[in-house]
């Protein structure tokens, strides 16, 4: 015990220590690194820290200036720059510091969760070679890893550094991001520059700075005992333990581990019979968490075994572990990532060869996810020459059978912990905007009960008075707190609005995906916003669809009117501008149409009328340039009307004449 306490007291003696000594020196954020791209156009600030009174001389793009530290932080603004570069930037104090290759351009915020987070790795194989051939110096991401803050706005980033869009740094690459900026680069041929920083998974919540809180006291409320230390080290250690122990009873319990279920050879008469894709619950299994265990065997000619070979399983729920004759060739975690697994060459055999997948369930609906590609694919590349299918039949046992999972609690989900640690070191910057996309996570609290009209919140129209929508006020007063951060004034806020997703229904429904696509929709009351509509760039069944390119460059076409000053270009599908009744008839009348609107493929769908009571039934349209007439001979007096409101409105099929889709919509006739 008492090394323990002289070992801690030293440590804490040497990181002191260490602080003065860092503090003796001229110091500055990552952010103005080796390879920055800063902003045109507008005054330059460059700032850094140093010790209280000490002398600071910058000298940046042929220009010089000098200032005095204060409190322990100093700062200079240069003139604005027009763009251009490569500069060099020279900091001098008591030492000297140099950063080398900046270049002035325009300089973007990406923020969000998973879906523009998700890296070009994720989508390579949408993009064959794309990585491989891209090398643009002047497109640049500046990446910062997941951190967390519940203290306060953090000063600077502890990871994180610029990288230049060639084939050595492009798997990390922000895929949205990528996109949107090599559409803006080739188009105004100066250097584009992003720093990404979306968390997947993250609830808006956890973006905005808590004074925005206190408009939401039962996220301030919980924020509150992460501010103690003691409190955040007790959270993350049991939730390890609980963690730790699910997944050790877990193994300890499996009769598979055990018994070498992985093993090449295995007699599996007694088995039960899978259909992949699929899941155990909707085949008649009663089997919800715990372990499970599938195989199949496949024959092979002495010509196939000799091929490269690469093993797509889909997307299975939740975790597993792959075997091919025996030798495991992949694992993951959890649910979402693609499994694509490269079998080692010489472990496949003329004749019968085994796979064997150990599945690890803790949703409660273990299986694997139907319209996925699943095949051993022969030869060259990710997809070969030659593909051997393996849906169908599937043999399975169960291995072991768990409670549920223990609720954990993720540190960078609570309320303004990503704007403490991920958002406020960028706020010095100057920026050209922001994109943005995000929801999902906010998407089960989109009919939030007792949430209404927050004090200062945007919505002043009665249908908004009557919303319990929370995002509605949440993603606007976010997008108001970022522009009060940055002190910019209201700078471009480009969005996406989610994606179709999850099974289409036949009928009219309810869904909350449609609520908070309309929350985003209303959004568009704030200046300077504009939203990218992407329900036609999804993907049923992920969550993550793969076009990221449509989502990207949809971006940069807001970008190009809003920021770029070309107020003319059709930027955007067309939105709802206006409803009357004509007696049995609606009359809506839209803006962003072009030369018209244009419903592909015949009819109308996914247009929706109802009465006063609410009730939903589909529609007839007929299109008049920028107007919709609509009727049912069902609604003898309509109220309401709907256009693509569902999880996933699969077939809607109204555009513009730019060829972009219209965004959902719910719109009730005024009393």
């Amino acid at each position: 015990m008492k090394i323990s306490i002289i070992s801690r007291f030293a440590v804490a003696s040497l990181l002191a220590f260490g602080a003065v000594q860092a503090l003796a020196d001229v110091t500055l954020p990552r952010l103005l690194s080796d390879g920055a791209i800063l902003q045109r156009d507008k005054p330059l600030t460059l700032w850094g820290w140093a010790d209280e009174g000490e002398k600071v001389t910058v000298k940046f793009a042929g220009k010089e200036l000098s200032t005095v530290t204060k409190e322990g932080r100093w700062s200079v603004t240069f003139p604005s720059f027009k763009a251009g570069g490569p500069y060099e930037l020279n900091v001098t104090g008591k030492n000297q510091l140099v950063r080398k290759n900046i270049l002035l351009g325009d300089l973007w915020i990406a923020a969000g969760q998973s879906n523009m987070e998700l890296p070009l790795n994720r989508v390579k194989y949408k993009y064959p070679g794309l990585i491989e051939s891209t090398n643009q110096p002047n497109i640049r991401e500046f990446n910062v890893p997941v951190a967390y803050a519940f203290k306060g706005p953090l000063q600077d980033y502890t990871q994180g550094q610029w990288k230049t869009a060639t084939p050595e740094n492009m798997a990390t690459f922000s895929a949205v991001g990528f996109f949107f900026m090599q559409k803006l680069h080739a188009e105004s041929n100066v250097p584009i520059g992003l720093v990404a920083i979306p968390v997947g998974g993250s609830p808006a919540e956890a973006w905005v700075s808590e004074s925005v809180l206190e408009k939401y006291p039962h996220y301030q409320k919980k924020l509150q005992p992460f501010k103690d230390d003691a409190h955040v080290q007790a959270t993350s250690a049991k939730d390890k333990t609980n963690s730790d122990k699910w997944f050790a009873d877990l193994g300890a319990a499996d009769i598979g581990l055990k018994n070498n279920w992985q093993q090449e050879k295995l007699n599996t008469a007694d088995w039960k019979t899978l259909q992949v894709p699929g899941f155990l619950k909707e085949q008649g299994s009663d089997f919800t968490n715990g372990a499970l265990w599938v195989r199949k065997t496949i024959e092979l000619s002495s010509a196939q075994a000799a091929k490269k070979a690469v093993l797509w399983l889909g997307c299975i729920v939740d975790g597993d572990q792959v075997y091919v004759n025996g030798q495991q060739v992949g694992q993951t975690g959890y649910q979402y990532p693609p499994r694509i697994y490269a079998v080692p060459a010489g472990l496949l055999k003329a004749g019968v060869n085994s796979i064997s997948i150990r599945i690890t369930s803790y949703s409660a609906n273990a299986g694997f996810v139907k319209d996925k590609r699943y095949e051993l694919a022969l030869g060259e590349g990710l997809f070969g020459d030659e593909q051997i299918d393996l849906k169908g039949e599937w043999k399975y046992q169960i291995a072991a059978r768990a409670g549920s999972m223990q609720s954990t609690t993720t540190l960078h989900y609570l309320p303004s912990a990503l704007f403490n640690a991920k958002l406020a070191p960028a706020l010095p910057l100057k920026i050209k905007g922001v994109i943005w996309y995000q929801g999902e996570s906010n998407v089960d609290r989109a009919d939030a009960q007792g949430v209404h009209r927050q004090p200062g919140g945007q919505c002043t129209d009665e249908t908004c008075a009557a919303s319990t929508s929370e995002y509605r006020y949440l993603f606007a007063d976010l997008i108001l707190d970022w522009r009060a951060q940055f002190k910019q004034g209201d700078f471009p806020f480009l969005f996406v609005q989610l994606a179709n997703f999850l099974p289409a229904y036949e009928q009219p429904t309810e869904s909350k995906w449609a609520q908070l696509r309309e929350a985003q929709r209303q959004t568009l009351e704030l200046k300077n916003t504009a939203m990218t509509v992407a329900i036609d760039a999804g993907e049923w069944n992920d969550i993550h669809p793969l076009d990221k390119q449509t989502v990207g460059e949809r971006l940069a076409l807001s970008a190009n009117k809003l920021a770029y000053g070309k107020k003319s270009l059709l930027a955007s599908g067309p939105n709802l501008k206006k409803l009357n009744a004509k007696g049995n008839k609606l009359v809506l009348s839209f803006t962003e149409v072009g030369k018209g609107l244009d419903v592909r493929g015949g009819e109308l769908k996914r247009i929706a009328v109802a009465g006063a009571d609410k009730q939903f039934v589909w529609a007839r349209a007929e299109v008049k340039k920028d107007k919709l007439i609509v009727w049912t001979d069902a609604v003898a007096e309509p109220k309401w009307v709907r256009y693509a409101w569902a999880d996933n409105p699969a077939g809607a099929n109204l555009y513009n004449s730019a060829g972009l889709p219209a965004s959902p919509f719910e719109a009730r006739v005024s009393d």
